[in-house]
């Protein structure tokens, strides 16, 4: 089980039987708004309200990877843009979305939908 804590930190669960163990995995000092494992879990996006995303790979046990800092008020949201692992999608409110690399974090492309978008 992964949550994260309200002061950026992602923290493991690992639960087996009627003992568990945490463990503190990463400390982004953001809070984390949402967190989004890839179709194959083996990736987790850990989302910011100020619109910065970084990828954590729980086989790998690293720390998180910054992977793009879109500094902006009018983000909304971020997500796995599939099929695959490569690709991350983040929404505007002025309904900008655009595509990312996760290998990298370099801006691909992006595309305005000329509407105001609401996450729900």
């Amino acid at each position: 089980l992964y949550f994260s804590a309200q002061e950026g930190i992602l923290i493991f669960y690992h639960i087996k039987e009627l003992q568990y163990e945490i463990k503190i995995c990463a400390d982004i000092s953001q809070p984390i708004s949402r967190l989004i494992f890839s179709p194959d879990y083996t990736s987790l996006l850990l989302v910011t309200d100020q619109g910065t995303v970084y990828s954590y790979k729980p086989a790998h046990s690293g720390e998180a990877v910054k992977l793009l800092d879109t500094s902006s008020s009018c983000f909304l949201a971020a997500d796995f843009l599939t099929p695959g692992n490569n690709y991350c999608v983040s929404v505007t409110i002025s309904g900008e979305v655009q595509v990312w690399s996760l290998e990298d974090g370099t801006f691909l492309s992006k595309l305005n939908l000329g509407i105001e978008v609401h996450v729900t």
